[in-house]
């Protein structure tokens, strides 16, 4: 019986299969030989014609038949930031997700088929959405506040004057990016590069400069959230290459050896009571800079409150976490060759370059004035000053790392600390306060 079931099988399917074959064609008996071949080779002939077109049609929609120059050489920069991230430890929870986000912007495409960061519809133009609308910046604010322990600046609030000096570099950039020819608000976001704040960069750029806003005059402005946060993060990372010689050139090693007494003792209840007080004070100076700082000294406080420790602890770890992936690559992604290698760019890294030095040159002036009216060992060490800008710890690091240097036993950590926060501070309030005039 099985046998039977097979033999039958065979037969039905021999049946439904000769069409197919061309076996249940009529043979003409006067059909010759030559004519078959004729056809066959025809046939075969039609069929490799096919094939190559359908190559060629697959070529012309990989990356090496769309690439251009531009391409190559944006992806070189993505690979030269991973490299840093990875090989000399350059900030790279921010510079390998931004590098390969580089790359994925510069992979070549064929237009239309929703694949690009700048394409309405794709998956990338969906992620960038929080960085266009300045959804990112205050949830990595949130992440700072949970992490931040602002006790060194509560115990010794003068050196919250440091955090603001070093804001000079922001506006020093802003004459400098409209002396350029850059308009108002251009020059607005690209001037809080000297903030060396990426977040609050983003978050500025994101209102000033995102390629759809209109003057007055009718022309609309350029987007430039790209290259204002490559910059800014760029040179966030270059901190430890950058500050080291502006610290050995403006401060003598006699004020390199300054000892700086211990910060007292911060209790509890000051801790808690700090981020109300800050965030009421801070954001009826700079309303503008409320996504920012209210989401900052809600996390500090979250923190601080001993009642909400799940809530800090996913701030400051998953949710930052997060975030930052998503941030990094999109904003990366955004520097698609022909959008990011213009004139623009290169002005923009170049005023960045020149505003991290002026603010960092700015904070520790400032110090060595300071001290100007400060005896014995109320004297603080210039190189704190170097804090003052917001990259947030690393200055902070940098200065510690530099006083060692100059006295193996001179421990400047804490101390630096708190104008590393208070330049965090400033550089939201500087960036409420251009918003107010210029959005």
């Amino acid at each position: 019986m099985k046998k039977l079931i097979i033999v039958f099988s065979a037969i039905s399917l021999l049946v439904f299969i000769r069409p197919v074959l061309g076996l249940g064609a009529n043979t003409n008996a006067t059909n010759s030989s030559v004519s078959i071949e004729q056809v066959d080779i025809t046939e075969e002939e039609s069929i490799f014609d096919e094939a190559i077109d359908g190559i060629k049609s697959f070529y012309s929609y990989t990356g090496f038949a769309n690439s251009t120059s531009g391409n190559v050489i944006m992806i070189i920069i993505g690979i030269v930031f991973i490299y840093l991230g990875i090989k000399f430890d350059y900030e790279p929870l921010l510079l390998i997700p931004i590098g390969i986000g580089v790359i994925l912007g510069n992979i070549p495409f064929v237009a239309g088929n929703q694949t690009g960061i700048y394409e309405t519809g794709s998956v990338l133009n969906y992620l960038y959405f929080g960085v266009v609308k300045g959804v990112y910046p205050p949830l990595i604010f949130l992440g700072i506040g949970a992490m931040t322990d602002f006790s060194s600046l509560i115990a010794n609030p003068k050196l919250m004057l440091l955090g603001g000096a070093a804001q000079i570099g922001v506006f020093a950039t802003f004459l400098g990016a409209l002396y350029l020819g850059f308009n108002l608000p251009e020059a607005g976001a690209i001037g809080i590069i000297g903030g060396a704040d990426g977040p609050t960069a983003i978050f500025l750029s994101s209102k000033l400069a995102n390629g759809i806003n209109i003057l007055p005059d009718g022309t609309t402005v350029k987007n430039l959230i790209g290259p204002i946060a490559i910059a800014a993060y760029s040179y966030m990372a270059l901190v430890p290459v950058i500050q080291p010689p502006l610290m050995r050139m403006l401060i003598s090693k006699k004020d390199r050896k300054i000892k700086m007494k211990p910060p007292r003792a911060v209790t509890q209840k000051e801790k808690m009571i700090f981020p109300v007080v800050a965030l009421i004070l801070t954001l009826f100076i700079s309303p503008s800079a409320l996504p920012l700082l209210g989401m900052l000294f809600f996390g500090n406080l979250l923190k601080e409150s001993g009642r909400t420790e799940r809530l800090a602890d996913t701030a400051r770890t998953k949710l930052i976490d997060i975030v930052t992936i998503l941030l990094g690559v999109t904003v990366g992604a955004s520097t698609q060759a022909d959008i990011f290698i213009t004139k623009d760019s290169m002005l923009i890294f170049g005023l960045g370059a020149i505003s991290f030095v002026i603010a960092t040159c700015g904070g520790l002036l400032f110090a060595k004035f300071m001290n100007l009216f400060l005896k014995g060992d109320n004297k603080i060490n210039p190189l704190i000053g170097a804090a003052g800008v917001s990259a947030v710890p690393d200055s902070a690091r940098v200065v510690h790392h530099e006083g060692l240097k100059s006295d193996p036993h001179n421990y400047l950590l804490m101390h630096a600390m708190a104008p590393n926060v208070s330049g965090v501070i400033g550089s939201a309030i500087a960036a409420g306060i251009i918003l107010s005039f210029l959005g």
